[in-house]
């Protein structure tokens, strides 16, 4: 193996950055021809989209507390597949700013006599660290992830973390209880400022709280989108469903063309931040329901509603078959698929093109360089359309 690549001395026992040990460019060239052997029998597959500086591009930070036998304080991320605790400053993936509150929160913890939380004895005070930054509004939010929601000098700690990095917006704390491999828990408690911070996405604004879903990689999540909307050949007449809407980031994206869109989560707390989210942006013409995306699907068929263009954006399981059945009743003239996880697209993609769809545009753009992670954008049409 060629090892001359490695840019982390942490590696060997993270590894969390499978492909370190390529240039980038050869990273790309591996991603191309795994979309190619999963999703080439479809159509041909366009050249896939690179950083153009693969570094420091994750917008949300995260460490584990723990200790060392001698009683120091540490923190860092999870070794693969293990509850172990890999010690680090820093991370060549993460903002660099986060990574420095996460060290000014663990020397303050240290300094303030807060223990790490065993998640064998139950004991403890302090879990994870969550950090959230906007790439265009500069705001950050911290999340401090406890195993009990008393908070010893509490006050004294925020004014000590808020002097050192006063770009820090808002600090919220997670009390999390659960043996759970979870790192935010239920109940939230707004420590400093509004409890989430904002940011701006293909000419969007979003609100992102600590339990947000939102893309982490902000520059390629816009040359996702940007194709994924433009696959759609949006026109102001259309009727657009945006299936597993999320926060309604897509939907909102589409909805600048002029179309009607419909957005149809079933976790309700992402529909509340979706509905946020469209006061934010004053888009009147989307609406957001609280539903299965496949159950919406077949009520609105049953109803006979046009419904011209699908997007969806499954989790890594990919679409249900339900939901597949469902989307073939529908049967929109366009379906936009976004995976995480080309292997079981490629399975929903052999049920779709069997059932009156063809594939007509492929494209994979790199949301995660130096891992194994490939996100992928298909176009498909039904019976002879374009």
């Amino acid at each position: 193996m060629n090892n001359q690549n490695i840019f982390c001395e942490k590696q060997n026992k993270c590894g969390a950055c499978q492909l370190q040990n390529l240039s980038y460019p050869a990273q790309l060239h591996f991603k191309m021809a795994k979309t190619i052997r999963l999703l080439g029998r479809f159509g041909r597959v366009s050249e896939i989209l690179g950083m153009e500086e693969p570094f420091h591009y994750r917008n949300k930070a995260q460490a584990a507390f723990g200790k060392t036998a001698r009683g120091k304080l540490i923190s860092g991320i999870y070794q693969s597949g293990t509850h172990r605790i890999v010690a680090a400053d820093s991370c060549y993936l993460e903002n660099p700013e986060s990574d420095e509150i996460i060290v000014t929160i663990r020397n303050l913890a240290q300094s303030f006599g807060y223990e790490a939380y065993d998640e064998d004895a139950h004991t403890g005070f302090l879990r994870h660290v969550l950090i959230r930054n906007g790439v265009v509004s500069g705001q950050f939010l911290v999340a401090l992830v406890t195993g009990t929601p008393v908070f010893p000098r509490k006050n004294d700690f925020i004014k000590a973390l808020l002097e050192a990095h006063p770009q820090i917006t808002t600090v919220v704390q997670s009390v999390n209880r659960s043996d759970t491999s979870m790192v935010l828990g239920e109940r939230q408690i707004v420590l400093y400022g509004s409890g989430h911070i904002e940011d701006e996405l293909c000419g969007c604004r979003f609100r992102i709280s600590a339990a947000s879903f939102y893309q982490i990689n902000h520059a390629q999540t816009e040359k996702l989108y940007g194709a994924a909307v433009g696959f759609a050949q949006l026109k102001k007449t259309d009727r657009v469903l945006d299936a597993y809407c999320g926060v309604g980031t897509i939907g909102l994206i589409a909805a600048r063309t002029g179309c009607e869109v419909i957005g149809a989560e079933i976790n309700a707390d992402a529909v509340r931040d979706a509905i946020e989210n469209r006061k934010l942006n004053g888009a009147k013409n989307v609406r957001f329901v609280n539903a299965d995306a496949g159950e919406f699907m077949r009520s609105v068929a049953e109803e006979k509603e046009k419904i011209d263009v699908v997007f969806t954006d499954p989790p890594r399981a990919g679409c249900s078959r339900e939901f597949l059945q469902s989307l073939c009743r529908l049967a929109p003239e366009r379906v936009v698929y976004i995976s995480c996880n080309p292997e079981t697209q490629a399975r929903d993609l052999a049920y779709l093109t069997k059932n009156g769809y063809s594939v007509k545009r492929i494209q994979p753009v790199d949301m995660f360089p130096h891992t194994n992670h490939i996100e992928t954008v298909v176009k498909l049409a039904r019976g002879g359309r374009s």
